[in-house]
């Protein structure tokens, strides 16, 4: 069986967690494995672009709420809203208070019931409020909250697709990547995407370094938080898990950017 580069990883990664134009070339667990590792890759390069456009349009004259709602829309077009649409379904899901295999089956209509509304009006009300605030400081403190956010966010990704997390179905994206990552790897890009947060924090002073740092690891706990209470409920993980994980992971990165 021909060997997985490191490109083969990033076409991965790029290719299942963004709509950009990236051809999976390999679909397998060595494939799955190093995707998911260089899953904040991806995140950063998300990120990089909801940071441009607000930055842009601040820059022309626009005021922070539309900067704001641009930068939180942004990360949902280049994933074609997948990630949200994960959320919606798994509030469903976890709102329905039903049997694992009942549940699921509800995270798999094409639908959205009421805790999916609810849970996406609040967690978009919540990042573009902290954005706006941002942004209202200055341009590069939005920009770089946007960066930094959906980083994370796809940090929380590796960390669920560790070893001894299962799927809780036999097939899609969960079980393709379930359990890939061995655990001091996850560990090891967790402790790079914080240190690079808190670096590119610098130009904000030492309270600036640690309070981005602190928004990563603060991030992945909220997520893994999340992660935890749907295996106990479903049985493993999901796609549409992943998607809710991701979006929880960017709001409390987020909300520890507006504080202080």
């Amino acid at each position: 069986m021909p060997r997985t580069s490191p490109a083969d990883g990033l076409r991965f990664a790029f290719g299942t967690l963004t709509a950009l134009p990236v051809k999976v070339t390999k679909w397998d667990r060595d494939a799955a494995r190093a995707g998911m590792l260089g899953a904040p890759l991806p995140g950063l390069v998300v990120g990089l672009c909801a940071a441009a456009l607000g930055g842009a349009l601040m820059a022309l004259g626009a005021g922070p709420l539309l900067a704001a709602t641009a930068t939180a829309a942004t990360p949902a077009v280049l994933t074609r809203g997948l990630h949200l649409d994960g959320l919606a379904d798994t509030a469903d899901g976890l709102g329905s208070a039903k049997p694992a295999d009942q549940a699921l089956r509800i995270m798999k209509q094409s639908d959205v019931g009421p805790f999916g509304v609810i849970t996406l009006l609040f967690t978009l009300l919540a990042q573009v409020a902290v954005l706006f605030q941002l942004y209202d400081t200055s341009w590069t403190r939005g920009a770089l909250a946007a960066a930094v956010s959906a980083t994370a966010a796809r940090l929380a990704l590796t960390l669920a697709a560790r070893t001894g997390i299962p799927p809780a179905r036999p097939e899609g994206l969960g079980a393709a990547v379930a359990g890939t990552v061995p655990r001091g790897a996850a560990l090891l890009v967790t402790a790079l995407v914080t240190a690079a947060a808190g670096l590119a924090a610098l130009p904000f002073g030492a309270y600036g370094v640690l309070q981005h740092a602190a928004s990563v690891v603060l991030a992945v706990c909220a997520a893994e938080l999340l992660l935890r209470h749907c295996v106990r409920r479903f049985g493993g993980i999901t796609g549409d898990v992943f998607g809710a994980l991701a979006e929880t992971a960017a709001t409390a990165a987020l909300v520890v950017l507006a504080l202080g």
